[in-house]
């Protein structure tokens, strides 16, 4: 099992800042590409993807500072990090990286509470890391 998507695993963090290319953009990260799928506002997608870092895009896309956020957004994020994560595995480099995890399950082992995405002292329904082994699995 890998949990937890830091050191030699980090390239498995939406966080790592690499390349991804998105609408037709090259975006520092997988983060910068999610949290700007959030907004309804062409300025505020824009300001996301302007971000210096994946932390500061996270912080642009949450509900307490987009001016709005996609209706519906709860039904639709799953689909959207699977198309984001697609889109960040289709770089060679990754690709093989990703491939190397073998069997492995992936898990976000997380402290910041995110139980969708990841697990948090035990808890928790990894979402981020069944879509990971789903798109390794899609790439064999």
């Amino acid at each position: 099992m890998i949990n937890g998507f830091t050191g030699r695993y980090s390239f498995l963090s939406n966080f790592c800042i690499y390349p991804i290319v998105w609408r037709e953009r090259i975006l520092k990260s997988a983060e910068h590409a999610y949290q700007g799928e959030k907004a309804t506002d062409d300025i505020d997608r824009e300001m996301i993807y302007q971000a210096a870092t994946p932390a500061d895009a996270k912080r642009l896309g949450s509900r307490k500072k987009l001016k709005n956020i996609i209706p519906d957004w709860d039904r639709q994020k799953y689909t959207i990090m699977l198309l984001v994560i697609r889109a960040k595995f289709s770089d060679p480099e990754l690709r093989k990286l990703l491939l190397e995890t073998g069997d492995e399950e992936l898990v976000e082992k997380n402290w910041w509470h995110d139980t969708y995405w990841g697990v948090c002292n035990g808890v928790g329904k990894n979402m981020l890391g069944k879509i990971l082994m789903q798109v390794r699995e899609e790439i064999r």
